[in-house]
């Protein structure tokens, strides 16, 4: 998870074959992190997927014949496409296998499912190297200071920590509860997704609040450069080719992943699979691996482990989102719903990534991380021992869900059911753990202006006027504080958070430093100040800034205008 902010370098500097600098001896101590050891086991674990998957789909000749059949047609569709040096290398021998299945034995069949498999586990599987992570440990605190406020780098380096960097990244909930959690069991972290900045911001957090590191899936594309690909590779990353469509590759990432769950390994999902498009916070997910937490747990108690699994449910807010223009144009022309992969947004941009760098000093608070009380993955709460309540507050073992008879079994139907379970509850629990930063409720409050200002024009004519509505700063900070007092109740009902600006600034402070944010980074800025009008001057990126309140928009609707939060309330249909 370390490894992340070193992309964001790798825009800046000329990419090259590294080697791993002798500086730290691999020392390891019972008291260091699990994925400390994950190399000696590594072949192990590589070998126990091939081994079941070959078990899995080599019960039944006819499915055995159609998962290779499926592989074979949609890997030479694809390496067929992409003429490159993967291409080169696979094709032929994907070609081999199509002409020849049909008349293979089953032993044969067999023996070219255990070769992709080992091949694909191969590719799959992370690595992770000690002397790494403690050379990154010291670095990243230095890189990321650089990055947010370059002119306190010399005097943050000569004190205790990093409070300049503290004060702009800040984490929220029961972190105590967590690292006691994370001593008796295992940690699945389920974060909201919106920037590729997230799994900075997670890993540097993770790291200075003492939880311990966490294995994550990387999409391969991230791979490419080889700074990038160095650090991620050697700090337990595994890779997801998001190209490939085959049922047998999706099953051999699912098994990679129960497997490290299964031996302990910490782990984080991303269950909205690709960052939020429109800004929004996730209001469906597929969990996905992430559903491979039931049966690590499952497959444990069958042997005998007793090692509970804790669902971690977090929210990654942000003040500015470094590709917030990319996002909600994707978002807007409905490519969103088809394009997984963006390869070509600001963060791909270095000149985009040092504007978005030089306007971060500026900010009162750039992120904050807030971890929700862990669950087990059937949806329980955990008391601070780790044991799993009922609603009532009766402890109840969690073995029980996935036991027949007393007898823990795993099965496939039944943990589907209670990963669909799972997806469902998480919604409503990143609704109640996300922070609301002030240029969201700023944009917020200024976007209802533009729809009570556009009465029946649909959303995309709406976005069109750009620099024509505009709202008195009076008005807009009167609205502003009555809407961060409607938060604070909400809040005190559990249905939200406040960010720290909301609660330590006034609304008039929280005005001026929204339109200072919001000047300077993006193409063009998002309001301006005209005397005393605010003029609305980019509608997509207000639009993506306010779609964080959707769903509080009627909690946050005056009389007057109620009709338009009510219009701002139906784009979550929109999702």
């Amino acid at each position: 998870m370390l490894a992340a902010p070193m992309s964001m370098l790798s825009r800046l500097i000329p990419s090259r074959p590294l080697r791993m600098p002798q500086i730290f001896s691999p020392r390891v101590s019972p008291d260091d992190p699990r994925i400390f050891t994950f190399n000696n086991e590594r072949d192990q674990i590589i070998d126990e997927v091939v081994a079941r998957a070959v078990e899995q789909h080599s019960r039944d000749p006819r499915r055995l014949l159609y998962l290779l059949n499926d592989a074979a047609n949609l890997e030479v569709r694809r390496l067929s496409s992409q003429r490159d040096a993967e291409a080169e290398l696979s094709l032929a021998d994907w070609q081999k296998l199509l002409r020849r299945l049909g008349k293979m034995s089953d032993d044969d069949r067999r023996e070219a499912l255990r070769q992709r498999v080992r091949v694909m586990a191969r590719d799959i599987a992370g690595n992770f190297d000690v002397r790494v992570f403690r050379t990154t440990r010291r670095l990243v605190p230095g890189v990321l200071t650089a990055i947010m406020d370059p002119s306190a780098l010399p005097h943050e380096a000569l004190r205790a920590g990093w409070p300049r960097l503290d004060a702009l990244a800040t984490v929220e909930g029961p972190v105590a509860k967590l690292q006691a959690l994370a001593k008796i069991g295992t940690l699945v972290l389920v974060p909201t997704h919106s920037s590729n900045l997230d799994s900075i911001a997670l890993g540097y957090l993770v790291d200075r609040e003492g939880l311990p590191p966490v294995v994550y899936g990387a999409g391969k594309n991230l791979f490419s450069n080889p700074i990038v690909s160095f650090f991620m590779h050697n700090l337990g990353a595994y890779r997801i080719d998001r190209r490939i469509g085959a049922r047998l590759y999706k099953d051999v990432l699912k098994t990679y992943s129960c497997l490290m769950i299964e031996r302990g390994y910490h782990s984080l999902f991303f269950p909205g699979g690709t960052r939020s498009r429109s800004g929004m916070v996730e209001s469906r997910v597929k969990l996905g691996l992430a559903g491979t937490a039931i049966e690590a747990f499952a497959r444990n108690l069958t042997r005998g482990v007793r090692r509970p699994v804790y669902i971690v449910p977090t929210t990654i807010n942000y003040a500015l989102v470094l590709e917030a223009e990319t996002l909600i144009e994707d978002w807007l022309k409905g490519a969103g719903q088809a394009r997984y992969i963006i390869e070509d947004d600001e963060f791909s941009r270095y000149e985009r990534v040092l504007a978005f760098a030089k306007k971060l000093p500026a900010l009162r608070s750039a992120a904050v991380v807030r971890f929700a009380d862990p669950i087990d993955p059937f949806g329980n709460e955990v008391d601070e021992a780790g044991r799993s309540l009922a609603p009532g507050g009766r402890v109840i073992d969690p073995a029980s869900y996935v036991s027949r008879g007393g007898v823990p079994s795993v099965d496939a139907a039944r943990d589907a059911g209670y990963t669909r379970e799972l997806g469902e509850a998480l919604p409503g629990r990143y609704a109640r753990e996300t922070v609301i930063m002030w240029t969201q409720l700023v944009a917020h409050v200024l976007y209802r202006r533009l729809v009570v200002e556009s009465p029946g024009i649909d959303l995309f004519g709406r976005q069109r006027r750009r620099g024509e509505v505009m709202m008195p700063r009076a008005e807009l900070i009167a609205e502003v504080e009555e809407a961060r007092d409607r938060l604070l109740s909400l809040e005190l009902a559990g249905q939200v958070r406040l960010g720290p600006v909301l609660r330590a600034e006034s609304a008039e402070s929280a005005v001026t430093l929204a339109l200072e944010a919001w000047r300077g980074y993006h193409t063009r800025p998002i309001a301006t100040a005209h005397g005393d009008e605010v003029v609305i001057e980019d509608p997509n990126l207000l639009l993506f800034y306010q779609n964080r309140l959707v769903g509080f928009a009627e909690a946050l609707a005056r009389p007057e205008t109620l009709a338009a939060s009510r219009e701002i309330a139906a784009l979550e249909g929109r999702r």
